[in-house]
């Protein structure tokens, strides 16, 4: 049956809220539908469940069978571990298995598969060439964990006598989406921000351990709130402020804002040499080294200890009962504890037992040492639930089928393990009945005799050896297979081992520990035994041996690992970007890239290292300007970022620096790009724009396939990821069998609220002209079946008032945006959607002052006479000769607001007295009115207009910009199922670092087109030709990406 195509889906039963899928009904179809000979898989068996996440009638609809008969099946995927019953023999299952470590309870289900000769392949053995899992779900449980633990406080706090607006949250499981939680907590920050929090409970203060997914999954909703994160070191001095202001009688009613601090192993432990520094190398090889300092340093200024980190017996705890005892007597403002990691009796001691989705809570009482299953009552609430990914099972589903949906093909057609790629066959701990190689060491630690995995070594069984010594293995031992080894070090001396103590790593980056009785009958044999472990430990360095019996050694697998880097620092292999143009967007894209590789990596990019590129490619960036000053300023204090001076009209010049890199990304105007296309098809390079395709570049085409090179248009804000988020909600809609009955968006790049502080409240980040010539463009649309026209003339009059329900706070009005109508045949909604508008977002009252300036004649391109004279006119002459001012006026020394607005009255420019008044305010901030002469190089009135907003409308200090992007898209659905709005949107401000201010609109146009760079390095696109980022190749990752690397992406249903 192996390798048959047929794949089946099994229905979980482990637990009542197990709701996830290994492959969501979009995964299936497209397997489904991408062609057998592409995808491997012929059919698609899903077991009937009425709880999934996606109910069976989804899976029918994309031409799944839904039967609980799954015979048919070569490969069987699940979630958690399936019932005995269920499996069947000669099939291949993939599921978390939880046996690779030998864990006693887990053995029936592995000699099941063993003696129905079936093959297990385990997701948590799925690991990239960096050695990080591929298919995991903390993020999940770190967001879920998080949320549900603001409810809980918020229950808390009240029965403490505060009421907080933590208590309109729901759980997690409550609400219909990730973003519909993302959602309310941002609510709850708006409440905060606005209304504040009590002061007796401020400073409240969220210790978050460990940095890793789950950390970084919860810290996720945490800044949805408005916070400010405080170094370990601050958290005295942020509670000496509170109390300094409240003994001076300075203290508010209401605090604004909460506190986030991110400790690590440095900020719990110190050595006990007082002369020695931590070193987190020597801490896990010898943490009897160390004593606790958590207790002392950390938890008496926090609130809530947010636990996120895997721990081990041999570690200190990060809180005992008895340290809790003395923090409570001493005031300590710690009010729960929210254990993610659930780590019952672990690092936090009192945590001795797990809590329920729908029982998420437990108070302990340190003081009598109780427990209670109530939210009254002295002590703190803890919460410790072990399956919280399953309370966003649509989102950790989908997540988790994006990356096994890859590993499909290759598992559904294949009969032999020789057939499948590394990290797949590392996976496979039982092939045909027999366990693989590489998990050989599990029936030989079953065979030690080992009766729990938590035995003391005064409890176990001896050796029945003549010379025996205790020796202590850490490190990674069974993700790395080192526990392979190091067995079978002894047995080939000829000496024997019994496992004493085991205690196993939660995850690959945690490191497992054991202690092995080792004996032989020769003590010299033992000598030998002990020299070989420890040579394997520490290969470059020499050991001498003492033979005392209870001599241990630590496999230091940490100093190992680090030896090796610095040994392959070097020999990394490198892969090289050209971007061309050096404006605002290039630094952003710059960063992005360089970033991918290097030691100082950003957490986002743990996540996506899979396929070619990981953490052993470092990317070095060439930024080309035709002024070289220009690339300078942009690699300015980036690492592996070169500048270069190049003039792309200078072909030979360009072919060169074309031909020594791997991917190009053309930041250049867009007439432009089919130079630098056609140098890339050529030389068979790849490359990214965030320019429209355009007629020159469409003809490339064809001679793109034929030289397999890939041009990737269309990837930056608008467009770009108005096309992911477009596409992403269109065909989700479409793959469940909805029809789209309208698609609306809005784009615009703004000021942020505060930085909008002109009468036109709009400024430029880009060229005025430019953007005055967009807004005299001519638009087209569909609205309710009937196609409107707009005319260029017309275009600033017919901006419409708009509010947005996820932002009442912003006053705006749109504009259409050029021809929508091409965006339906893009899109393949234009037979479908009545309605399709695409508009720009402005500030509302933008529309009808530029409109009446443009009837004044402030946008003309005409040369005038008054611009020609040899003597040159002033802003204020030049002011009231488009005003038509009396000629006995004209001498007047000032010309007012009153004036003004009276005369574009009474010229018929606008007719509301509200709209000329506005008018008049902006043009005097423009300073029209001014005596100074007007520069000889401005001939048209346009020229003058335009350098009077550069001037006058430009962003200046740390002032920050804004990009918003929203759309709205109405599905209906057959057979009179409710009608669905979606809503999603993208919410970016400007961010300033060391006094340099990057602009959103860069980082929203800049960041695609380094994305799309890096999807090309990791050969995740394989189409060729022109393509925009409207598939799922594309999009999905991309999408992904960017809010791993923190832009806001919201979506909602309604």
């Amino acid at each position: 049956m192996l390798g048959n195509g047929v794949v089946g889906i099994l229905s979980e039963s482990t637990n009542k809220w197990e709701r996830r899928v290994p492959l969501t009904p979009s995964h299936c179809a497209r397997l489904l539908h991408g062609g057998s000979g592409e995808t491997g898989v012929t059919r698609i068996i899903v077991q009937p469940s009425t709880k999934r996440i996606h109910h069976d009638a989804l899976y029918e609809d994309v031409g799944c069978d839904v039967s609980e008969d799954l015979s048919e099946c070569g490969l069987i995927l699940g979630i958690k571990q399936p019932k005995l019953d269920m499996i069947l023999p000669e099939r291949a299952y993939a599921f978390f298995s939880h046996t690779h470590k030998a864990q006693k309870e887990n053995m029936p289900l592995l000699d099941k598969i063993l003696a129905e000769r079936a093959s297990l392949f385990d997701y948590e053995l799925i690991v990239g060439d960096h050695g990080k899992r591929l298919l995991a779900f903390g993020k999940f449980a770190g967001r879920a964990g998080m949320i549900d633990f603001l409810r809980g406080l918020g229950q808390r706090y009240l029965n403490l006598g505060y009421s907080t607006p933590f208590l309109s949250l729901g759980a997690s499981y409550m609400y219909t989406s990730l973003a519909a939680a993302k959602a309310a907590v941002i609510s709850v920050g708006e409440e905060i921000a606005t209304a504040g929090l009590p002061s007796g409970i401020c400073p409240l203060v969220f210790v978050f351990t460990g940095a890793g997914n789950v950390s970084q999954g919860a810290q996720e909703i945490f800044k949805l709130l408005p916070h400010t994160y405080v170094d370990p070191s601050r958290l005295p001095g942020l509670f000496e402020m509170a109390r300094d202001s409240t003994e001076l009688g300075r203290t508010t009613k209401r605090v604004f804002q909460v506190y986030g601090c991110v400790v690590t192993c440095q900020d719990m432990v110190e050595h006990k040499d007082p002369s020695k520094f931590f070193d987190k190398v020597d801490y896990y090889a010898h943490p009897q080294n160390y004593r606790p300092i958590f207790h002392e340093k950390i938890a008496p200024f926090s609130s809530v200890i947010v636990n996120c980190m895997y721990w081990e017996k041999r570690f200190p705890r990060l809180l005992t009962i008895k340290q809790l005892q003395d923090l409570m007597r001493n005031g300590c403002p710690l009010v729960g504890i929210s254990d993610i990691t659930c780590d019952i009796g672990g690092s936090i001691e009192f945590v001795n037992q797990t809590t329920l989705i729908d029982s998420p809570f437990f108070r302990y009482d340190p003081l009598d040492n109780s427990y209670h299953h109530d939210m009254e009552g002295s002590g703190l609430i803890c919460s410790a639930v072990d399956i919280l990914p399953t309370e966003f099972a649509r989102e950790a589903s989908q997540h988790f089928g994006d990356i096994l949906s890859q590993f499909i093909r290759i598992l559904a057609s294949s009969n032999y393990i020789e057939e499948l790629p590394s990290h797949l066959r590392r996976a496979c701990i039982v092939h045909g009945g027999a366990i693989t190689s590489l998990y050989e060491y599990i029936p030989r630690m079953r065979k030690s005799d080992l009766e729990d995995l938590s035995l003391t070594s005064e409890n176990a069984h001896p050796v029945k050896m003549k010379y025996t010594t205790l020796i202590s293995l850490s490190g990674h031992l069974f993700d790395q297979f080192l526990i392979n080894e190091a067995l079978d070090i002894i047995e080939a001396a000829g000496g024997s081992f019994h496992l004493v103590k085991c205690q196993v790593g939660q995850n690959t980056n945690a490191m497992s520990y054991s202690e092995l009785q080792v004996g032989a009958d020769d003590k010299l044999v033992l000598d030998k035994i002990i020299d070989s472990l420890t040579s394997l430990a520490n290969p470059n360095e020499n050991h001498e041996f003492n033979s005392s019996k209870n001599n241990a050694i630590s496999l230091k697998v940490g100093r190992f690992k680090e030896s090796k880097v610095e040994m392959e620092y070097d020999t990394k292999k490198k892969a090289f970007v050209l971007i061309l143009g050096a404006g605002r967007v290039c630094r952003p894209a710059a960063e992005f890239l360089t970033s991918i590789g290097s030691d100082s990596s950003q957490e986002w990019l743990k996540s996506f290292k899979t396929g070619d590129l990981d953490e052993q490619t470092c990317v070095q960036v060439i930024v080309a300007s035709l002024f070289l000053k220009d690339a300078e300023e942009v690699v300015e204090s980036i690492p592996n970022a070169t500048p270069v001076q190049l003039d792309v009209m200078n072909h030979g010049s360009l072919y060169n620096y074309i031909s020594q890199v791997d991917i190009v990304i053309s930041l250049l105007p867009p007439s432009c790009h089919s130079i630098v296309a056609g140098a890339c098809i050529q030389l068979k390079k790849h490359l990214v724009t965030a320019s429209y395709v355009d007629d020159s570049t469409s003809k490339l085409d064809e001679m793109a396939k034929s030289s397999g090179v890939t041009i990737l248009c269309e990837m930056g804000l608008d467009p770009g990821i108005d096309h992911m988020m477009a596409m992403k909600m269109i065909n989700h809609a479409h793959v469940r069998g909805g029809r789209i009955k309208s698609f609306i968006s809005y784009c615009g790049g703004l000021p942020s609220p505060e930085a909008a502080n002109n009468p036109l409240a709009y400024k430029f980040s880009w060229s005025p002209a430019g953007a005055i010539r967009a807004g005299r463009n001519p638009a087209t649309y569909r609205y309710h079946g009937e196609v409107v026209h707009v005319g260029g003339e017309d275009l600033y009059d017919s901006a419409k008032r708009l509010r947005l329900a996820d932002f009442p706070a912003f006053a705006l009005e749109c504009l259409p945006n050029r021809d929508s109508l091409v965006y339906g045949d893009l899109y393949g909604i234009g037979n479908e959607a009545s309605t399709i508008f695409r508009g720009t977002l402005r500030y509302e009252g933008f529309g009808s002052i530029m409109g009446t300036l443009a009837r004044i004649g402030f946008f003309s391109t005409e040369v005038i006479p008054i611009l020609e004279d040899q003597k040159r006119p002033t802003y204020r002459t030049f002011l009231l000769s488009l005003l038509n001012f009396r000629k006995g006026n004209m001498d007047e020394s000032t010309v007012g607001e009153k004036d003004i607005t009276e005369s574009i009255v009474s010229l018929g420019h606008c007719k509301e007295t509200e709209t000329a008044v506005k008018t008049a305010k902006t043009i005097l901030f423009l300073g029209f009115h001014e005596e100074s002469e007007i520069p000889k190089s401005c001939r048209s009135t346009l020229d003058v207009t335009c350098l009077r907003m550069e001037e006058r409308l430009t962003y200046s200090g740390t002032e920050q910009d804004m990009v918003l992007l929203h759309h709205e898209v109405e599905v209906d659905f057959p057979n009179g199922l409710p009608t669905e709005n979606h809503r999603a949107t993208l919410l970016e401000c400007g961010k300033t670092k060391d006094g340099k201010t990057t602009t959103a609109m860069a980082l929203t146009v800049g960041i695609p087109a380094a994305i799309g760079a890096m999807l090309l390095l990791r050969k995740k696109i394989q189409t060729k030709g022109i393509l925009r980022p409207i598939d799922p190749e594309i999009y999905v990752p991309a999408l992904d990406i960017l809010e791993a690397y923190g832009l806001k992406l919201l979506e909602k249903m309604d």
